[in-house]
């Protein structure tokens, strides 16, 4: 049983998405038909092939008896969500060779960390990577060598965009194998104060790295609930990660016997056959339970984005206004930062992704009737990993929230939506993450301050120039025009600000941080200003309503704005070697599209 209204969305959802859907599946089914195994090869291409493998392994993989993982790697020393994955494929492939299989790296992909770009120039390929990772992963399953894929990789573009491969190569099975967050460093508050003060000039530089180094502090994922954090709940909440194992720290005895139960789901999953391959995994309910997963823990807004391309990945059309809809439905559950103070290892603690999904099937707010790369029904989710006797078992998980402070029972909730909603007006539509914006800052009406950069407005900051209420407008930062670069950067300096008893808001076709926070931030605004969007011809001094009460957004003095001229900028920038991405640029989507060059 389904609430009646998120069985309506689903089932519209599926009608808007049918021609796309079947065309999806019978692709799918012709590879299926063809087949995956090695035998398909020739004897050049199959020895080129193992060439590189040990004597068993090329002997298992000659007589074609066994079943060969394809390992897809985001490995890289300078991320620490992705160091973790070092010795993953050593491990991999002897536990492979422990169940009668084999295992080969089939490929890297790359793995930006939006934490080191975070207000840098390099941003503005941050969004592109996760179409280049789409695409890498793809050149790595080509090889028609892999029976499965284990796909290595957790951050912000990088499962999107791993996801989005793997279900091009629907046919296979996939299993998603997480690293786990780092242990706890100092509190969120200490952490959000110290970054305030830097904002006001009260401590150096000196005082601000330390505090940030305090944090960020060993190899595993940022322990605050972003992007990299929202992907691991989805993939737990789609059925694509073990039960239980998304927060699971490194290098810890239970991380390692998860990842050799991955390494046995996968191969079974190839011995059961078709109805184990992802494309039969992965349907409109799935999609449908993401979305509800992200509403109810309070999730990264860049998933307003993601969702959708992943989504379009295998046929499936979902927009914002599904997203908006299910909000109004979805209750806030979580509160982790930046929405509170507790991280992701404190609500682990309190019961995790067991309990959440426990309460959210209780209150019938997702599909249990969902295949999972475990078998059939979410339920067997509301379980959690522990060791007897040096083995893995699962145990029935927390019935009851561990801290009400962090996790409450959907029927008991922080808020009764789920906080990301849709704006529109004649502004366009754009969308909100209101999940930590205070009641009395949800609705700001005041003058636009236009700037060009995200280092403009920190520098008017700096002089003294914006105490009083404003609302800042930040255009051609869209993804036509330079890859939509977060602008995170803003978001202490507004809070000053906010904190100071100004009204202030921000209205941008880029992106927030999915640590958005505090300050009411219309994002995504589409179209873009490059694409002749009216926020190309906001003037400071325009007056605009940003009322996520009532999902508007637009401006008052519409008729002036209008009869502008349109403003044109050049977006031929050279730096960062984002010059190479000039010819992708011009078929980039809509922000509500996906905003990207593949899907």
């Amino acid at each position: 049983m389904i609430h009646p209204e998120i069985a309506k969305i689903t089932e519209r959802i599926a009608q808007r998405s049918l021609s796309s859907r079947q065309a999806y599946l019978s692709q799918i089914d012709e590879a299926y038909s063809a087949g995956v195994h090695r035998s398909t090869l020739n004897c050049g291409n199959l020895a080129h092939g193992f060439a590189a493998c040990n004597q068993h392994d090329k002997s298992a993989l000659a007589a074609d008896i066994v079943p060969n993982l394809g390992i897809i790697t985001a490995y890289n020393d300078m991320l620490s969500a992705h160091q973790v994955y070092e010795d993953y494929p050593k491990a991999i492939k002897q536990f492979a060779n422990e169940f009668g299989a084999v295992a080969q790296v089939a490929g890297g992909v790359p793995a930006m960390c939006d934490g080191v770009t975070q207000g840098q120039p390099g941003m503005e390929l941050s969004l592109y990577s996760r179409d280049v990772i789409a695409l890498s992963s793809a050149i790595g399953l080509t090889h028609n060598m892999f029976d499965a894929a284990l796909y290595l990789g957790i951050c912000d573009k990088i499962v999107p965009g791993l996801l989005m491969s793997a279900l091009r190569f629907g046919h296979l099975p996939a299993v998603f194998m997480p690293g786990g967050p780092m242990p706890s460093g100092i509190s969120n508050e200490e952490k959000s104060a110290i970054r305030q003060a830097y904002a006001e000039g009260k401590i150096g530089r000196e005082e601000l790295l330390k505090g940030e180094s305090d944090s960020y502090h060993s190899p595993g994922t940022c322990t605050f609930y972003g992007t990299a954090n929202s992907n691991q709940m989805l993939m737990e909440i789609m059925g694509l990660h073990l039960p239980g194992s998304s927060f699971v720290n490194p290098h810890t005895p239970l991380r390692d016997l998860l990842n050799r139960e991955a390494v046995r789901v996968a191969i079974e999953n190839v011995k059961i056959g078709k109805s184990r391959s992802l494309a039969n995994l992965f349907n409109e309910k799935t999609v449908v339970n993401g979305i509800i997963g992200l509403l109810a823990t309070g999730g990264s807004t860049n998933h307003t984005i993601h969702l959708i391309a992943i989504a379009r990945a295998a046929g499936i059309i979902i927009n914002w206004d599904d997203m908006s809809e299910l909000s109004a439905i979805v209750p806030l559950i979580t509160r982790m930062y930046p929405n509170g103070a507790a991280d992701v290892n404190h609500f682990h603690a309190a019961g995790g992704m067991g309990f959440v999904i426990r309460t959210l099937l209780e209150q019938h707010l997702l599909h249990e009737d969902v295949q999972t790369i475990i078998g059939q029904g979410l339920s067997a989710y509301t379980k959690e990993p522990k060791i007897a006797n040096g083995q893995l078992v699962w145990e029935e998980g927390a019935r009851e929230s561990l801290n009400l402070n962090i996790i409450r029972p959907a029927n008991d909730p922080f808020t009764l939506d789920g906080g990301i909603k849709l704006l529109q007006g004649n502004l366009g539509r754009s969308v909100i993450k209101t999940a930590a914006v205070a009641q009395e800052h949800r609705i700001v009406e005041a003058p636009a301050i236009v700037f060009n950069e995200q280092a403009d407005l920190i520098a008017a900051f700096k002089r003294g120039e914006l105490e009083r209420d404003f609302i800042a407008v930040v255009p051609f930062q869209g993804p036509k025009f330079n890859g939509m670069p977060e602008l995170h950067s803003l978001t202490p300096t507004l809070t000053v600000l906010q904190k100071k008893g100004f009204k202030v808001g921000l209205v941008t076709d880029g992106r927030m941080s999915g640590a958005s926070g505090k300050v009411p931030a219309a994002i995504h605004l589409t179209p873009e200003a490059y694409d002749g969007g009216l926020i190309s011809k906001i003037q400071s001094g325009d007056l605009l309503r940003l009322d996520s009460e009532n999902g508007v957004l637009e401006v008052l003095n519409a008729a002036t704005v209008i009869a502008r001229p349109s403003v044109q900028k050049d977006n031929s920038q050279f730096r960062f070697g984002r010059e190479l991405f000039a010819k992708l640029r011009t078929g980039v989507s809509q922000s509500e599209e996906g905003a990207s060059f593949i899907v």
